[in-house]
């Protein structure tokens, strides 16, 4: 479904990704987890290139993102963000709504129709006129993957989701991400949620220094790290 050759990213002096390679299949959910610092999301950033890479290939479905494809690779790989990233002017309907009707020319009815299901899915059914000041963060969250959803994507990026929110909001968002992967949504998340990660990943990559140190199933990773530095990260956070 999506593979990664050889990334690397440099910020001026600081090299934050160093040749990471990964190759997701369909219907898997890909954890990232690591330090903060670690590269994680500037890697995620460069798969739909939010972060252009300095070296190395993306491909999805087989074919190769480019500058002349991006837009239309977009549309597959859907990305949610760690602070939402939603239109504080437009109600939840229309944040869900705008893009399936500009960039993939549907209806207006079969938009809505469509947003109405996935505010379902997320339990939010009653908030379709509310506007993104007057939700909680766990709320905003859940409208994000919404949004996502609304684009049929093949594949969705979630770059930290829960890290802006309160600690009693995490579970309401990961109770659809869980969702989402019972349902067989093929996912890469860079998360900090270990018992998440553990319980709904089918592989597990540990970053560090803008390197791949080690990676496994989550059932390996976790039980069974290889590598001294996995082993360090996991008895501070576990």
């Amino acid at each position: 479904m999506i593979k990664a050759t050889g990334i690397e990213k440099n910020f001026g002096g600081l090299h934050a990704v160093k040749g990471v390679d990964i190759t997701v299949n369909d219907g898997e959910v890909l954890c990232i987890i690591g330090p903060s610092g670690s590269g994680k999301s500037t890697f995620l950033r460069c798969l739909n290139m939010l972060e252009k890479p300095d070296s190395g290939t993306v491909e999805v479905d087989g074919e190769k993102v480019t500058d002349d494809n991006i837009q239309a690779m977009r549309t597959k790989m859907a990305m949610v963000f760690q602070n939402f990233n939603l239109f504080n002017h437009l109600s939840v309907m229309e944040n869900i709504t705008t893009a399936p009707i500009h960039v993939k020319k549907e209806s207006k009815d079969k938009a809505e129709e469509k947003a109405k299901k996935l505010l379902k899915l997320v339990g939010l059914e009653d908030k379709a006129g509310t506007y993104p000041r007057n939700l909680s963060g766990g709320q905003k969250q859940r409208v994000a993957i919404a949004r996502a959803l609304a684009m049929d994507p093949e594949i969705i990026l979630f770059d930290e989701p829960t890290s802006a929110l309160d600690p009693e909001m995490v579970g309401e968002v990961l109770d659809v991400m869980k969702k989402l992967a019972d349902e067989g949504m093929t996912m890469l998340v860079v998360t900090h949620e270990m018992g998440f990660a553990r319980e709904v990943a089918d592989n597990v990559i540990f970053m560090a220094e803008g390197q791949v140190v080690e990676s496994g199933s989550a059932r390996q990773i976790f039980e069974n790290p290889c590598h001294e530095r996995t082993k360090s990260f996991l008895n501070k956070v576990l």
